[in-house]
């Protein structure tokens, strides 16, 4: 299936994100216990320490949507901090004793919190991210993003299948890589566009990024 002009031009929604959560908490839930410590795929962090950056992603985007007057030079001052000097540095980390059960059911908290900030929040509210100032629209397409490729890393450690789905792939393709090709399946040219895969005539990337602008 190739990415549609239907697809790619319609909006990223809350329910968009939802789906994205719900969908890869499903996955990760059939994951065996003994899998979480290993490396989940090409990344330096395990499988706990990537669901746990993953929650941070969706929480701190939720949070730069939060304030009454949201910050355009920088991010909400949250305490990050790193558990272990290689392991990513988060606001949010989940309570071991909880089990994997306990740290998906953080997951699912986080995307429900920014599921809720995308509903609620005006389309004119800007707020900042590194790659620059974004909409409620394009939190949502970068927390999809952040969903879909992650448990893509996730599943290659714990030995899952995850294939999302292709309108999806094709609307977050769409809002934030402009200059991805429209004439490949969208969910490899999500894995090439984030740095983890090949496309036919196109090496895998070294350097990416994302543009989150609203849209003209």
């Amino acid at each position: 299936m190739h990415r549609s002009t239907e697809a790619g031009s319609s909006p990223v929604t809350a329910d968009d994100l939802d789906l994205a959560v719900q969908l890869a908490v499903g996955v990760l839930r059939e994951a065996p216990p003994a899998a979480w410590e290993g490396k989940a795929g090409s990344l330096e962090w395990d499988c706990w320490e990537t669901v746990e950056h993953l929650s941070d992603d969706l929480f701190s985007y939720a949070a730069q949507l939060g304030p009454r007057t949201p910050p355009l030079d920088g991010v909400v001052p949250f305490a990050w901090e790193r558990r272990r000097p290689q392991g990513p540095a988060n606001a949010i980390h989940a309570d071991r004793a909880a089990g994997p059960a306990g740290l998906l059911q953080v997951l699912e908290a986080s995307g429900a919190l920014l599921v809720a900030m995308v509903r609620t929040t005006p389309p004119e509210v800007r707020a900042h991210h590194v790659h620059g100032t974004s909409d409620p629209e394009g939190f949502a397409a970068m927390g999809i993003v952040e969903t879909l490729v992650h448990t893509h890393d996730l599943a290659e450690g714990l030995g899952l299948a995850w294939t999302p789905p292709a309108d999806l792939c094709s609307r977050v393709l769409a809002r934030l890589f402009p200059d991805a090709p429209t004439s490949t399946d969208p969910w490899p040219t999500l894995l090439w566009a984030t740095g983890r895969a090949e496309l036919p005539g196109r090496p895998r990337l070294t350097a990416w990024r994302w543009y989150g602008a609203p849209r003209a």
